[in-house]
């Protein structure tokens, strides 16, 4: 395993996840807008997870640190991961809520936005609403937000990966 970690830089771990990245964008966006899924509240939340563990990717491998840089990268798109994570998980569990215990519509994300405070609106789009608990898109069996869990779930893989490359000593080439 050490060999396979020392064998990557932090860029080439960071470009696969930066891809990745780009994977579940690009997939989300052909949704929206060949499929015409419009996203509930948390499937942006989503989004915007996806976005920001791009970001530290992107930056991680323009930057391209060696020794503990790379542990720092990896723990900032661990954050990001795990808050895509947390987000798709209530979303999975909200879609399996029986259809009497499913909360009620709330208003749309864009009035929120415009109306309270960003603390309530996180606040409301995580306690879900009835438009969250809708499926409104499956592939093999499986809901668009199961997908996207078990998306985060793997990318959670590079910035583990670049955690471990430096508890394992793995140094740049």
């Amino acid at each position: 395993m050490r060999s396979t970690l020392s064998g990557a830089s932090v860029r080439q771990w960071s470009l696969v996840g930066l891809a990745f990245c780009a994977l579940m964008m690009g997939v989300a966006l052909a949704l929206q807008y060949v499929a015409g899924l419009t996203p509930c509240p948390l499937c942006i939340f989503q989004r915007v997870a996806v976005l920001a563990a791009a970001a530290v990717f992107l930056i991680a491998a323009i930057h391209n640190p060696r020794g503990r840089g790379g542990a720092a990268y990896g723990v900032l798109g661990l954050a990001a991961v795990g808050g895509g994570i947390g987000v798709a998980g209530r979303h999975v569990w909200l879609q399996s809520l029986p259809a009497d215990e499913v909360p009620s519509c709330g208003p749309g994300l864009d009035y929120m936005m415009e109306v309270l405070p960003m603390w309530d609106v996180l606040s409301r789009v995580l306690s879900g609403s009835g438009e969250c608990a809708e499926v409104k898109g499956a592939w093999l069996g499986v809901t668009l937000p199961q997908w996207t869990l078990l998306g985060f779930v793997i990318l959670a893989i590079i910035p583990i990966m670049l955690i471990l490359r430096e508890l394992c000593g793995a140094t740049r080439r």
